[in-house]
């Protein structure tokens, strides 16, 4: 009892010496910090009694115990720390689920704001009193959220609508969040330097002030919806492959802290009852989702970069397409970028390290070391297949396993002694663009495994990052005038052969080549020609080097022996 009272007298002396709203940015940061603190110690002293006995059991209690502190904290000081929980909710495939049986209560059932104040920002952005605007307003939520209550009502000219208010002087809290949890991932990369978020950090505080903007959540909603098609789904040509069958509620009016949409009726997803009963098809529901996202992020370079599960909805009317909400944080990408992240997918499905690497150069991913096994493991695990949370939890556990034994070549490599080693992170730049890339792949893998669907992302997404790259890469001689490396011709066979080459590269027969040829001691043939990867636009040349074994010594001296035995 002395303990726990000491640090809140202590709160009410500052709060009330201190100039007046900063007392509770004080309070929060007290106890924001006083909480990673326990938490933190919590496990690190687990880990030091784990080096005597393990004991499950042990581990499961401290997931229970501070899985409880969390979720407490974060419903007591509402805000970002909301959109934090959110996220871990949706991470099956990495937390004890513990937490997630916690968290995922943060999706959609926040304690509710008063009508009075809802009535009140309402009134004022849009300068009129609610019975001038709606013929019918639902008291009751249908959801409250980190940011924004949502109600159901009606417009006077009968049309069904949801109203998203945003909550009073959440916009300064986000702000002062943000700075809080900057201090705690500063103190997490000092204490444990291997396990530095600072990249995930400093993106979403980029980003996220831009959630408390309506007008902009508006603009990015019609956005996504004209790129994906939602309203001419019944016009389009059924026999594209890259077509995505969802749909994106209208925006009916928009102000900053007001947003008034169609109201679509639908599922949640984390209901897996009612999903049941309705005979929803998780596992095509959850493929959608993930195609809908690959056009956005491959083909369209507009992406919505909050995909939890309370940001959709299954239709109930079949064939149960996806309702896809909240386009409050979306990510723009540049055309290079774009074709960048492209390539970095194909490279990882097709084992291409000189292609990674270059798509890594390309978007800026710097890492310390020149070890390209280590790159393409990197993106093996960001595009795995997802799993049950069951199989996940194994796989995450192999790939730490992974990690240290990598971590201990890299120590070795590179002769650090174990103070160092703490101290070494082998990255040393990750873009923004990957930050949001690996958060939405994460929250996708996180639904699915709350959905029990497995989805193989390598194959999903795959026409869609190929799509970006059409037209960038000039493959065969029509369309590429230096497809013939340019060196000097040094014979009439090299000429014939060049045409040949040529005719073959017409036909698409030939991607890169090499052929070099002597006679009598002199080059007769040095020719380079096509590009060097499917993916990946640079020529060939004539010093190109190619990771192929080479077949014809094996031949070549199995036919001297062979020439020996017979005289």
């Amino acid at each position: 009892m002395a303990i726990s009272y000491f640090p809140r007298r202590i709160i009410q002396i500052f709060q009330q010496i201190l100039p007046k709203g900063w007392g509770n940015i004080f309070r929060r940061r007290v106890r924001v910090f006083t909480m990673a603190l326990v938490i933190y110690l919590d496990y690190k002293v687990l880990q030091q009694r784990e080096k005597w006995a393990s004991n499950n059991t042990l581990w499961e209690k401290a997931h229970e115990r501070d899985a409880k502190r969390v979720l407490s904290l974060i419903i007591e000081l509402g805000g970002l720390w909301v959109k934090l929980g959110q996220y871990m909710s949706t991470r099956a495939d990495v937390l004890p689920d513990a937490y997630i049986s916690r968290l995922k209560l943060l999706q959609d059932s926040l304690p509710p704001r008063p009508l009075q104040e809802v009535c009140r920002t309402i009134e004022t952005e849009l300068g009129q009193s609610m019975d001038d605007l709606f013929l019918d307003f639902v008291k009751i939520p249908l959801a409250t959220a980190s940011i924004a209550q949502v109600h159901r009502a009606t417009l006077l000219n009968g049309q069904e609508v949801v109203v998203k208010v945003q909550h009073e002087g959440i916009k300064k809290i986000i702000l002062e969040d943000l700075k809080n949890a900057k201090k705690i991932v500063d103190w997490i990369a000092w204490a444990e330097p291997q396990n530095d978020f600072n990249p995930l950090i400093d993106e979403w505080c980029k980003e996220a002030p831009k959630e408390v903007d309506f007008i902009h959540e508006a603009e990015n909603t019609r956005t996504v919806s004209r790129n994906l098609r939602c309203k001419n789904i019944e016009r389009d040509d059924k026999t594209n492959a890259n077509r995505v069958d969802v749909l994106i509620p209208d925006v009916i009016q928009s102000t900053e802290k007001v947003l008034i949409l169609e109201y679509m009726d639908g599922i949640r997803l984390n209901d897996l009852e009612s999903l049941e009963a309705f005979g929803v098809n998780k596992q095509k529901l959850v493929e959608e989702i993930t195609r809908a996202y690959a056009h956005q992020i491959y083909v369209d370079g507009f992406f919505n970069g909050d995909p939890h599960p309370g940001n959709f909805l299954a239709s109930k009317e079949p064939p149960h397409r996806p309702i896809l909400l909240d386009f409050g944080l979306t990510k723009k990408l540049s055309s290079p970028i774009k074709q960048a992240l492209a390539k970095m997918f194909l490279a990882s499905a097709e084992g291409d390290h000189a292609v990674l690497l270059s798509a890594f150069a390309e978007m800026g991913f710097k890492l310390r070391l020149d070890m390209p096994e280590q790159a393409m493991e990197i993106t093996s695990i960001l595009f795995r297949a997802s799993s049950s949370a069951k199989e996940s939890l194994e796989t995450m556990k192999s790939l730490l396993e992974k990690r240290a034994k990598n971590m201990k070549v890299i120590q070795e490599k590179m002769k650090l002694n174990q103070k160092e080693f703490k101290r070494f992170n082998p990255v040393d730049a990750i873009p923004g663009d990957i930050v949001i890339l690996s958060r939405v792949l994460g929250l996708l893998r996180g639904l699915s495994s709350t959905l029990n669907v497995r989805i193989v992302y390598l194959d999903i997404m795959r026409p869609f990052a190929e799509s970006a790259l059409q037209g960038h890469i000039s493959r065969g001689p029509r369309v590429n005038d230096h497809w013939i490396y340019d060196t000097p011709v040094h014979s009439d066979v090299e000429a014939k052969l060049r045409q040949f080459l040529v005719e073959l590269g017409n036909n698409d027969k030939i991607l890169g080549i090499q052929v070099c040829a002597y006679k009598d001691g002199e080059v007769i043939i040095d020719t380079a020609a096509g590009v060097l990867g499917n993916y990946d636009p640079r020529p060939v040349q004539p010093d190109s080097l190619f990771p192929v074994f080479s077949v014809t010594k094996a031949i070549t001296a199995g036919m001297l022996h062979w020439l020996v035995d017979n005289g």
